[in-house]
């Protein structure tokens, strides 16, 4: 029996550096919650707090365990201690502690709870590291933890910012931790660099189910590096602290990869998880997106998109309105009045090609290019986002025909993009409101703008590029033959009013001037508010 006994204890030692193994499901009202290395755990807790949990048979070659419990929105508490300090307890929806092992320990022991009222599903599980794994948050001197592994994320309309504390290097059990400022040589902590990565989790998919299921993924070194996107390299000297584009109603996992250059080693912070929305009734929350009000908004624009896209340009005028309410009434006024007077294409062709334009290179840095560091300084942005815009009409400006139908076919199509956005989320909505972010919020340039790009991103991408080609192919076909632009419409009332004044047979030769027939109008008005005159005479007849 004692055989099996140091089998068993053997396995367990032996899985200590496997994330996931295995999943087990309990509830804590059953008592004491034991903990496996590398085994997922789901359970309930309830108030009140705290429910204690451990771990039994470390292994003595592991110097540090990083506990981390993960829930959707409710917030859960892990503690050192059953009585909480703000020192040795973390709150939050992605929470975690570090353990640094004593000689000889190998059995650790921390509590668990919540302050909510209703129950809270977790996940949870133990990593184990030795002493040549860099330690997570061990230089920390910005949050409460003397040790902290855990990220904190915060989100408002445009852009996400997750924070972490720098990490330390790794040291064997019963040893001083090495300095942190001690120097800013190889043999120090400033050696250590810092990969950030980011996980979409399925489009449309708000579950309690889905987040769990994939934050399996964000736990462990190989699997973050095997599943997620890794956006930028810090480090020591830079801030650790980044920013990325919010996407509203869309589930994102961050973690933090710390990697020691010297020894080839490397530790996982505590994964944090965001939808930029509020669970919590109100404004805000991630069940009042998508509201009646823009869903009416945006099918209307998507029917006049549809039909700019396939006769915009034999309905120039239509398109010209639209400017007209885009750029602002007294320029889109001008605008009119000048083709309408003049009948000058150059001018009204420069604010149709800008539109195409703006479209072309908001698409430009919607790709990995609008990541580049060198697009973050706001300069370099915008003077390269505006010569793409303006080289469009400049290159088109000796086919104006091509010009506004292309424009016809991809504005109008990408309308309907928009539209299918409000019922059905798209990241292809972000092309154009990326930018607009960038405008209106002034720390925008340092966020990373990543988006999923999952099927029904492909669909609609498919859609959008069948509605453009066919809008383009019918107009061109339609208009082979006529002339490239209608005449303006000076020009028209021009000659038709030589022509009633030539041609004395054409009915309309006849009409009154405008002068006079205002005036029998008037008179008519008039005549309604007269008083009716009695019949019969009112003289003597006179013999």
């Amino acid at each position: 029996m004692g055989f099996l006994q140091l089998l068993v204890v053997a396995v367990l030692a032996s899985e200590h550096r496997v994330a996931g193994a295995a999943e087990v499901f309990g509830n804590s009202s059953e008592g004491l919650i034991e903990f496996s290395v590398g085994k997922f755990r789901y359970f309930e807790l309830n108030r009140p707090f705290p429910e204690e949990a451990i771990l039994h048979d470390i292994s003595s070659n592991v110097t540090f365990l990083i506990f981390q419990i993960h829930s959707q929105y409710q917030n859960t508490t892990v503690s050192f201690s059953p009585t909480l300090l703000s020192n040795s307890s973390e709150t939050g929806t992605a929470s975690g502690l570090v353990f640094i092992l004593r000689p000889e320990q190998s059995t650790c022991t921390w509590y668990l709870g919540t302050s909510g009222i209703q129950p809270v599903q977790n996940m949870a599980i133990l990593l184990s590291y030795s002493e040549r794994d860099p330690v997570p948050g061990g230089c920390n001197l910005e949050f409460d933890l003397d040790i902290d592994p855990n990220i904190y994320l915060e989100y408002n309309f445009f852009e996400t910012t997750i924070k972490f504390a720098p990490a330390n290097l790794g040291y064997a059990r019963g040893v001083d931790p090495p300095p942190c400022d001690a120097g800013t040589d190889q043999d120090s902590r400033w050696r250590l660099q810092y990969d950030v990565y980011q996980y979409f989790l399925p489009e449309n998919d708000l579950t309690e189910e889905m987040l769990l299921k994939h934050l399996q993924r964000m736990v462990s070194v190989p699997q973050v590096k095997a599943s997620a996107l890794k956006v930028v390299t810090l480090t020591a000297n830079d801030k650790t602290s980044v920013s990325f584009s919010s996407l509203p109603g869309q589930g994102v996992i961050y973690n933090v990869i710390v990697w020691d250059p010297f020894l080839n080693t490397s530790a996982a912070y505590i994964p944090a998880h965001t939808y930029a929305c509020s669970f919590e009734a109100g404004e805000g929350s991630c069940a009042s997106l998508g509201r009646v009000s823009s869903k009416v908004f945006f099918t209307l624009f998507a029917l006049l998109g549809f039909f700019i896209c396939f006769f915009g340009h034999r309905f120039w005028k239509t398109v010209n309105l639209i400017l007209t309410a885009v750029t602002g009434s007294v320029g889109g006024m001008f605008l009119v009045a000048v083709w309408w007077r003049f009948g000058i294409l150059s001018i009204c062709m420069l604010c149709v090609g800008l539109v195409l334009g703006f479209l072309i290179s908001s698409v430009t840095f919607f790709t990995p290019l609008g990541n580049l560091k060198i697009f973050h300084d706001d300069g370099v942005f915008w003077v390269t986002f505006s010569c793409i815009a303006i080289l469009i009409p400049v290159v088109f400006m000796g086919c104006l025909r091509i010009l506004n139908i292309l424009t016809c076919g991809v504005i109008g199509s990408y309308s309907v993009v928009l539209a299918i956005d409000s019922y059905w989320s798209t990241s292809l909505s972000y092309i154009t409101l990326n930018v607009l972010k960038r405008a209106l919020n002034k720390d925008f340039h340092r966020a990373f703008t990543n988006v999923p790009f999952q099927t029904n991103d492909f669909i609609i991408l498919a859609v959008w590029g069948m509605l453009a080609v066919s809008g383009i192919t019918l107009q061109i076909r339609r208009e082979r033959g006529r002339p490239f632009f209608p005449p303006h419409p000076y020009k028209l009332w021009k000659q038709e009013r030589e022509r009633r004044v030539t041609n004395i047979l054409d009915p309309s030769y006849h009409i009154p001037p405008l002068r006079e027939r205002l005036y029998g109008r008037l008179t008519q008005i008039k005549g309604l508010f007269q008083k009716e005159q009695p019949a019969g005479e009112r003289t003597p007849l006179l013999l």
